[in-house]
């Protein structure tokens, strides 16, 4: 089916299905060109240049006149804050190293597949953020004691589900209070690059993507369960559209690898020469370090055992490695991770609604030559 527009009221992101095939539409293309994954032979540095880390941006980039621009904390606490960029600034630093991936990552993979950012592998990335403790803000705003959720609100703006809205999230009063979640300014050691949330951005390691809301405009506790588009119908596991389904969290396990060899071009098959090869790869889960990642050559029939590198900081990726004795023939190679809790990354993935939450293992074609 061919999907349109109603040019009367804007309804893009209604979730649309089309009929399962390889064909992408104009409004996935459109999406495709705006956004990027990170390619995945970056995957080779610890941190992702801010260039190649994955981006997803709901509506528009905002312009943002730093000198007039505040942070706003209200709602359910005893002491109304407004802050310049500068108040921020000079309050404790922290830099913390997380990984981010976005919870559609691998949604284009699925049938039917929802009309959407048209991710296939790689929406995601590593970097250093620089910041202050919310928790310490949230502190000072003195926080009422029926308080339940923390609202962050983002300078962007658009049409989503039928519903105008500034892109909003929310999260458990507990949640936002860890001592890891941060306002960040800076990206590895620069200021927040626009497409990445200049000037202020959420982070809050462990959660998928949708979480760490950009371009902060305000912050409100509330004494309520929030029901925004974004928190009750975009970013939900559910089996059907109808379905209320559960809200999406934490990343789940999930490893990548490094394609060996040299691509062709269109299809991006790769071409190895016979010998001695070293696999490797990246593996995260949300708060849980990685217990092991398995190799297969095979399309997962049989599996060994990689090296994983131990932990070197609680939110970010580890690396892990495989040397493989390439002899001559074609090849599927796939990487499956398991962290410290015993999840596993499933070999056929039992997809939701919205194809969130992918975490299938992946699969590379392989010539070796």
């Amino acid at each position: 089916m061919s999907v349109t527009a109603d040019m009367s009221f804007p309804r893009v992101g209604d979730g649309s299905f089309i009929e399962p095939s390889d064909r992408f539409h104009q409004e996935e293309l459109q999406l495709a060109l705006r956004n990027h994954a990170v390619p995945l032979e970056a995957l080779r540095y610890d941190v992702t240049p801010p260039g190649l880390h994955y981006t997803l941006i709901h509506y528009d980039i905002p312009a943002v006149d730093v000198p007039a621009w505040r942070l706003t904390i209200g709602g359910a606490v005893h002491r109304q804050l407004t802050l310049s960029l500068e108040d921020l600034r000079r309050r404790p630093q922290t830099t913390l190293r997380v990984t981010l991936e976005c919870a559609g990552d691998g949604r284009a993979l699925s049938r039917p597949r929802p009309i959407s950012q048209p991710w296939l592998l790689g929406a995601v990335g590593t970097a250093d953020w620089t910041g202050t403790s919310l928790s310490a803000i949230l502190r000072e705003s003195q926080v009422a004691s029926g308080a339940r959720e923390v609202l962050f609100t983002g300078l962007d703006e658009g049409f989503e589900g039928g519903q105008r809205q500034w892109y909003e999230r929310s999260l458990p009063l507990d949640e936002a209070m860890r001592d890891d979640v941060i306002l960040a300014w800076a990206m590895n050691g620069a200021p927040v690059a626009p497409q990445h949330g200049f000037p202020l951005r959420l982070i809050a390691p462990g959660w998928y993507g949708m979480a760490h809301v950009k371009w902060l405009r305000s912050i409100r506790l509330l004494d309520h369960e929030f029901t925004g588009y974004q928190q009750s119908t975009a970013y939900r596991y559910a089996s059907t559209r109808e379905a209320v389904g559960e809200p999406v969290t934490l990343m789940r396990v999930r490893s990548v690898m490094i394609p060996p060899g040299i691509p062709d071009f269109l299809t991006r098959t790769r071409v190895v020469q016979r010998g001695p090869v070293q696999l490797s790869g990246r593996a995260w889960s949300g708060r849980s370090a990685i217990r092991g990642v398995a190799v297969s050559l095979d399309g997962g029939t049989s599996w060994e055992d990689a090296e994983v590198v131990p932990q070197s900081g609680p939110h970010q990726w580890q690396s892990w490695r495989y040397d493989w004795s390439a002899v001559p023939g074609s090849y599927q190679l796939c990487c499956r991770a398991t962290d410290a809790t015993g999840n596993a990354q499933p070999v056929e993935q039992f997809w939701t609604a919205r194809g969130m939450g992918n975490n299938l293992v992946q699969r590379i074609p392989v010539i070796v030559v």
